[in-house]
């Protein structure tokens, strides 16, 4: 573990008034069970992932005009997910920082994705916490401006298909499979239908003059599904 939180602060572009917050921040619940410590850092966990949400969602909002909310929420949904988070927690060295205890040690909770993202959560809210609206912001910003897209037609440019299997092993691990239930009509005039179902527990069915249109559909409407689904998990 590396006790040198000035070099960690350098990678955050932020110094610490209060460097107690950082240090609970990085304090995971397994360490205090075996140590004198007595706060870790799953309330400013909370704080940060609202902290994230807002600064993502008006930067969002203000890059992208004319996009929908919809679309919207689907790039923020490519910035803030476990994934994502984890990625810039790896950048910042943060698993090297981490107070765990010996039994989380022992099984890989230092280079865990979820701990370590909300490790990541836990910082920007004790660098709010420490600071003011502003600053919390800048902070984020500067952290994830690589992870924005580049322009909204990026959404448009991808078929629904590939936009919807992107979404799910992202954020579910798995690839979507489409599901033939008929073919009816004369030879030049036929109707397929497929059905996608969700191991998120719905599932949608879509008909057109082919195959790949019916599926292209389907996943259409399966991905608008989704895009509620992150939107809830988010707020």
């Amino acid at each position: 573990m590396n006790t040198n939180l000035q070099e960690l602060q350098k990678k955050l572009g932020y110094q610490f008034k209060d460097i107690a917050l950082l240090k609970t921040a990085l304090t995971h619940s397994s360490y205090i069970n075996e140590n004198s410590s007595s706060m870790h850092n799953e309330r400013l966990e909370f704080l940060g992932d609202a902290i994230l949400e807002i600064h993502i969602s008006e930067e969002l909002y203000k890059r992208f005009p004319k996009a929908r909310e919809g679309t919207l929420t689907f790039f923020r949904s490519q910035i803030v997910n476990e994934k994502s988070l984890a990625e810039t927690a790896r950048q910042l060295n943060i698993p090297d920082y981490l107070l765990l205890g010996i039994g989380e040690e022992n099984q890989g909770g230092r280079h865990r994705p979820a701990l370590i993202a909300d490790a990541v959560e836990a910082i920007l809210g004790a660098i709010y916490l420490d600071s003011d609206f502003a600053v919390s912001k800048k902070i984020v910003l500067a952290l994830f401006d690589k992870k924005f897209p580049k322009q909204d037609t990026i959404i448009q440019k991808k078929s629904y298909k590939t936009l919807l299997q992107e979404c799910t092993q992202a954020h579910f691990g798995y690839t979507p499979k489409y599901e033939l239930l008929s073919q009816e009509g004369p030879e030049h005039n036929k109707t397929f239908t497929v059905r996608y179902a969700s191991p998120q527990g719905f599932s949608v069915t879509a008909a057109s003059s082919s195959i790949k249109k019916a599926e292209h559909e389907a996943a259409r409407m399966a991905l608008e599904k989704y895009r509620t689904i992150l939107a809830k998990q988010n707020n």
